[in-house]
């Protein structure tokens, strides 16, 4: 096998002949052929997975009870001015579905009901927030309280 592999005259009985075409099969189209040089992803869904790991996350942070004192003064402050309707900022955190940790976010709308037993607050848009996830409220109704509260 060795002494053909520098035999320059190796396919000397072939080099000529016309191109093979299958009739029973049609050519390949370009698209197809292309495909299969095509890059393979091995570890499906690897991709996914090291973007995920690589999102950031917040830890949730911990009021001490002087801070839920002042939330639970502030959403009083709101139900008993419910009906002229306030608009307030609200900081909350939000968890992650996916994994541990989460996001602080900040809404600013118009609040419909402060839920007690439920433990939320509603928005007029339609976002519940979770009163134990608040971290700070603020809005026009509480200027001339003093300091920023929450």
């Amino acid at each position: 096998m060795s002494s053909h592999s520098n035999d320059s005259h190796r396919y000397d009985d072939i080099i000529d002949l016309p191109h093979f075409v299958s009739k029973n099969h049609r050519p390949m189209s370009l698209q197809n052929r292309a495909a299969q040089f095509a890059p393979f992803a091995a570890l499906v869904g690897y991709d996914a997975a090291i973007k995920e790991t690589a999102r950031l996350t917040s830890k949730r942070i911990e009021l001490d009870d002087d801070e839920k004192i002042i939330i639970n003064g502030l959403l009083q402050l709101i139900q008993d001015n419910i009906k002229s309707r306030p608009e307030v900022t609200v900081t909350y955190f939000q968890p992650d579905g996916r994994k541990s940790g989460g996001a602080y976010v900040q809404t600013t709308d118009t609040v419909k009901k402060v839920d007690g037993y439920e433990r939320a607050i509603l928005m007029t848009n339609g976002m519940s927030i979770p009163i134990d996830e608040v971290i700070a409220i603020d809005g026009a109704l509480f200027k001339g309280l003093g300091e920023p509260l929450g």
